[in-house]
């Protein structure tokens, strides 16, 4: 097999990305996600998904992605570009976190065929078409609606007497939103596969982190950074649930204004059509935020997102970090992704790859 190495000297000579729609004056053009044993990066027209086999090997899927707000200027406005990009990324890290399932399943029927002497694995199953994919971005959509947004608004209701108060009926439901948040996130992240993507997270976020920063994309330099990022999207989460305390309550207080009552029928009915509003305002927020998290206003803006990635990230190991440098790498077109193609038949035990140059 092939050795992969990466070094100091050509990581330092190759560090400027050759990816042509990379322009290195603009800030936060870098993101990504945790998959299953893996990360997404995601660079301007790129995106590239790095997962790592049981038997150490890494694969990797790369391949173009011009987002709808590139594709339409018109849905660059602000706003409706934080709306947008929110659908964007929804599908896309779905798609995502599915070649990243179909890797490990890969994985468990040739353990599977080893044990019972045959030799032979189940071929790799082809990736969800796209009307699977929408079919389960849809599905997730609605469930997250109908727990963070249509479930408050009914408890508030029904359990207390605040529904001609815009400000106070907005604020416990925003209040029961974030406590479904965080109850969700302390139950999963007691699980061990949970654990282990929460490292990838942080090995995710170092990496970008270390990129922005101008550091070696080296495992042992991007350890050194933190696992805290001020654009990460859980910290968007919550900036979405207190955005929309605010952005709800004015909306409430306008129709109060109009209708002169609320009931839980007319909420439903203006909430919900209004929740991409709170998506692209909840976006322009975290980006202005980030945009200055060096300042002390800026510090206090990003502190509570910061807390919160302190249950859905951990501290990941440098084979993890490892994983999260190929997947930048290849995005940015600093790595050929085609070096790290799926064998479908790997040997049981083999040293881990490591990209070079």
């Amino acid at each position: 097999m092939e050795e992969k190495a990466l070094n100091a000297q050509d990581s330092k000579s190759s560090w400027i990305p050759t990816n042509p729609l990379y322009d290195p004056s603009k800030p936060m053009q870098i993101g990504g996600q945790a998959v299953i044993e893996g990360v997404m990066m995601r660079a301007p027209g790129s995106v590239a998904t790095a997962v790592r086999r049981a038997n150490g090997d890494i694969v990797v899927r790369q391949e173009s992605f011009i987002s709808l707000t590139e594709k339409y200027k018109l849905l660059k406005l602000p706003i409706l570009r934080g709306a947008v990009g929110l659908i964007d990324m929804l599908f896309l890290g779905i798609k995502t976190l599915n070649y990243s399932a179909e890797i490990a399943m890969i994985d468990v029927e040739t353990q599977e065929s080893a044990r019972k002497g045959n030799g032979q694995s189940k071929k790799k199953s082809k990736g969800s078409t796209t009307a699977a994919m929408v079919t389960t971005l849809v599905i997730a959509l609605l469930l997250g609606i109908a727990l963070f947004f249509v479930l408050p608004i009914f408890v508030t209701t029904r359990v207390f007497g605040f529904e001609q108060d815009a400000f106070a009926f907005n604020l416990i439901a925003g209040a029961i939103r974030i406590t479904i948040l965080l109850g969700y996130l302390g139950a999963i992240s007691a699980m061990r596969d949970i654990k282990r993507l929460f490292q990838f997270h942080g090995a995710e976020h170092k990496s970008v982190f270390a990129f922005e920063l101008k550091s070696e994309l080296l495992p042992p330099v991007v350890q050194q950074h933190s696992r805290f990022h001020p654009r990460c999207g859980t910290s968007f989460l919550l900036i979405v649930m207190i955005v929309a305390i605010l952005s709800f309550s004015v909306l409430d207080a306008f129709l109060l204004s109009f209708l002169g009552k609320l009931t839980m029928m007319i909420r439903l009915m203006t909430h919900l059509p209004f929740i991409p509003v709170v998506g692209g305002l909840s976006y322009e927020v975290i980006r202005f935020s980030a945009k200055h998290s060096t300042t002390w206003w800026g510090k206090i803006l990003i502190a509570p997102g910061l807390w919160l990635q302190r249950i859905t990230t951990r501290e990941p190991d440098e084979s993890q970090v490892e994983v999260a440098i190929i997947a930048l790498r290849c995005a940015l077109g600093l790595d050929d992704a085609s070096r790290y193609k799926l064998k479908e038949e790997p040997a049981t035990t083999s040293p881990s790859a490591v990209v070079a140059d």
